[in-house]
């Protein structure tokens, strides 16, 4: 272990090197973020889970981009969950929504302890997308959602869009830290480092360093009292890991009431007229936090 590594708290996610060997990681732990984006809609346990697992991915991989953007993790299907979506902003926040019909979610967890993302969502695509502001275009890679879980999503897109062996665990639940019980969420990623002339066949290391990934367990990933830096150490120390600065997380949504209003001047007087409501405001709720705003009409003229 290195004398890098150092005790940190929830709501990070930090880049990890297993020293001199030819993988490299990034673990993430939310704490108090993933419970209020989860506790802004009345979630079933399974939909929960799914956006808590979303929310997980996409700080993980959204944590690498070199440059100042955003980083959307989506599923979407024609099953009981009809999207889910998790939006990961460089400065470190994260926001995250589900769209589901409760009566097709309870059917489609009959016989589940905890339907996974094929259950929920059905035939449909995995997606991720990096945007890098108005001045840019995105970059969007879409592959079919395929394994039970989004973390087996996220290995297929790795595997078809980027061509980088890659490893990822995620965990959602519910815990206890002395306040009632609380959302929270882990995950790992790990990826392989190609072979080249200088070092050689990697393979062995690569095999080596998944027989350590494949032993963690979701409770050492939800652990409230297991720091990311004992977890890594847990896992890797016979090699030695190296954990970099972590990045600190919060909750946080981008809707504002100047965003709210710029949307409704976007239709015309007829239709914002037909939003009115008796109390003579436009009333819209953000699909993201559930805050409600409330426009005066006038205010769009």
């Amino acid at each position: 272990m290195t004398s890098d590594l150092q005790t940190v708290a929830d709501n990070l996610v930090a880049a990890f090197q297993i020293e001199n060997q030819p993988v490299r990681g990034r673990i993430v732990r939310l704490g108090s973020v993933v419970d209020e984006v989860l506790a802004a809609h009345d979630y079933p346990g399974p939909v929960a889970n799914l956006l808590g697992e979303a929310c997980a991915l996409a700080a993980l991989v959204g944590s690498s981009l070199k440059f100042e953007g955003r980083l959307i993790v989506q599923a979407q299907g024609q099953g009981a969950v009809r999207y889910v979506v998790a939006d990961y902003d460089t400065a470190g926040t994260l926001r995250g929504y589900c769209r589901f019909d409760e009566a097709e979610v309870a059917r489609a967890a009959e016989g589940f302890a905890r339907p996974g993302a094929r259950s929920l969502l059905g035939d449909g695509v995995f997606i991720m997308t990096i945007d890098q502001g108005p001045d840019m275009d995105r970059y969007q890679g879409v592959t079919a959602i395929e394994g039970e879980t989004l973390a087996l999503c996220a290995e297929q897109y790795f595997a078809q869009s980027e061509q980088v062996p890659t490893r990822v665990r995620l965990a959602v639940g519910r815990a206890d830290v002395g306040q009632g019980e609380h959302w929270r969420a882990g995950g790992m990623l790990v990826q392989y480092i190609a072979a080249d002339d200088a070092r050689g066949s990697t393979d062995d290391a690569w095999t080596r360093a998944q027989a350590f990934f494949e032993t963690i367990g979701e409770d050492e990933l939800l652990d409230p009292t297991l720091p990311a830096d004992r977890l890594l150490y847990r896992l890797f120390h016979e090699d030695g890991v190296r954990m970099e600065d972590a990045k600190a997380l919060a909750a946080v949504c981008r809707c504002s009431q100047e965003r709210i209003e710029t949307v409704l001047r976007s239709f015309g007087a007829e239709e914002r007229a037909e939003m009115v409501e008796p109390d003579g405001k436009i009333h819209v709720k953000c699909e993201y936090c559930s805050r409600d705003y409330a426009v005066a009409p006038e205010a769009l003229a």
